[in-house]
């Protein structure tokens, strides 16, 4: 049976509903940066290991990218909202747990549980958004709106975090999440319209999804794992091969399965398939900045945790306001394609301004231009969400909604663990030629910034080569007639 279409909504109630999707991303992305500023309290108080610390993250990112894909496809087969309610059912207890620990076991369990109610919850997010907003405008706002929590989440997370830890104590970075995820839930009932799914017959295939699961929390596993085992080492060889083949594995199943998964389909068109690809090379360099810039401010310029977050406030800032009051009319007048090429050009020259950064670096010349260049990101986030979406029917709105969002899952932790691992290569090279720490560091900082720029070239030329703009009056032509299409409607 079909996905059944909800009907038109009033204006206020579809707002109550893009209100109720854009607070739990806020919830789900203040949850993966509030934590890392509460990690050395957790660390005295718990008695974790260095090595067991880290998988107070991981644990959380590798149920969360690993889930998104076969959770977006349930939401297709039982209702969209059923899923999304019930994953924030389970990230709510979950947090719950988290709060309570009293050891590391129980804490990394937590955590993980959030990450499976994390994705549950947000892997259909753009699959109910896509159908409540079907004009043009009202999408593109939208999906500002819903592209403007993911700059305000992450910068919120580490300021509350620090708060929330210094004042309480770190076990109420997870109890605000009681609250919110409650109000969520009551939200929701009322404000996200009721719909039925195709059915689990309709795409209820075990093997797949086994397949499917396996591979990306491998994979992503393997990924978080570089840093400490090395690209060459037998763990990350061994362990990236075996992911590779549970992927291709799903593949071959999907091609052949008589109800898959995820129908094939949906890679027809050529703008999920290109937006997903460039979103995963922009995500790349984009993250990895984030991470790496923070890191040069403290490790070269001597800045402190406090300093670094003010620092970095611009930018936040910067994208915030973009995706929030600029994108919608942009998209609108000039098209997604369009404006996703300039705001690629804009990261590119954030990039580029990087490469050239010295050890004594002046914030006001040196550092504030990339933070106001990084805007960009607010053109790029809207432009590729809107573009992803644009291929998938009715029923498929929630694979491509959990696709797209585990794409941007991988891009992040590939990014990071890429542009992390060549930094600390260049910076060990350079201090065995002579060069002093801060020189050392600097310069593979230096060769890091300049492969982020490379990978939004590579972004650009996807953009410019695959993507089409999605046209009002007719389906785009590698997509099958048959199949209806949510289109953002914008010539």
């Amino acid at each position: 049976m079909p996905q059944t279409p909800p009907s038109p909504r009033p204006t206020r109630s579809r707002r109550s509903a893009l209100a109720v999707l854009s607070a739990a991303a806020l919830m789900t992305i203040l949850d993966g940066s509030i934590v890392t500023v509460a990690m050395p309290a957790i660390q005295r108080d718990l008695g974790f290991s260095p090595a067991e610390l880290s998988w107070t993250v991981n644990a959380y990112l590798i149920a969360f990218g690993g889930l998104l894909l076969l959770a977006g496809r349930l939401g297709d087969l039982i209702g969209r909202k059923t899923m999304f309610l019930a994953g924030n059912a389970v990230f709510t207890v979950a947090s719950l747990l988290a709060g309570v620990a009293a050891g590391p076991g129980m804490l990394i369990a937590a955590r993980f549980l959030q990450g499976v109610g994390s994705a549950m919850a947000s892997a259909v997010v753009l699959g109910i958004l896509v159908t409540l907003f079907t004009e043009a405008g009202e999408r593109a706002k939208a999906i500002g709106v819903f592209s403007f929590t993911g700059a305000a989440g992450a910068s919120i997370g580490q300021v509350l975090g620090g708060v929330l830890t210094d004042a309480l104590s770190w076990h109420w970075i997870f109890f605000i999440n009681l609250p919110i995820g409650l109000a969520t839930i009551a939200l929701a009932i009322r404000a996200l319209p009721g719909e039925r799914g195709a059915g689990l017959a309709a795409g209820a295939d075990v093997l797949g999804a086994v397949l499917v699961t396996g591979g990306l929390m491998l994979g992503i596993y393997t990924v978080v794992k570089i840093e400490q085992y090395g690209w060459l080492a037998t763990h990350t060889l061994g362990f990236g091969a075996v992911s590779l083949a549970l992927l291709a594995a799903f593949l071959i199943r999907q091609a052949t399965a008589r109800t898959p998964l995820m129908p094939l389909r949906v890679f027809r068109s050529r703008n999920v398939s290109g937006a997903n690809l460039a979103q995963m090379l922009a995500l790349s360099a984009m993250f990895a900045f984030q991470i790496l810039v923070a890191l040069y401010m403290q490790k070269v310029l001597g800045y402190g945790a406090l300093d670094t977050g003010l620092a970095m406030l611009p930018a936040a800032v910067a994208i915030g306001g973009v995706s929030l009051f600029v994108s919608a009319r942009l998209n609108t007048r000039f098209g997604e394609r369009a404006v996703l090429l300039a705001g690629l050009a804009l990261l590119f020259g954030a990039m580029g301004w990087l490469t050239r950064v010295p050890v004594d670096a002046d914030y006001v010349t040196d550092l504030l231009p990339v933070m106001l260049l990084i805007a960009g990101g607010g053109l790029v986030l809207p432009a590729l969400a809107t573009l992803g979406m644009s291929g998938a029917g009715a029923d498929d709105a929630g694979l491509a909604s959990g696709l797209f969002n585990t794409t941007q899952q991988v891009g992040m932790a590939t990014g990071v663990a890429v542009l992390s691992t060549l930094a600390a290569s260049r910076t060990e090279e350079l201090l065995a030629a002579g060069e002093n720490q801060a020189a050392a560091l600097t310069g593979g900082y230096q060769l890091a910034f300049g492969t982020a720029a490379a990978l939004l070239v590579a972004a650009f030329a996807v953009a410019l080569i695959v993507l089409r703009q999605p046209r009002p009056d007719a389906a785009p032509q590698d997509e099958p007639s048959a199949a209806p299409t949510v289109r953002s409607g914008i010539a």
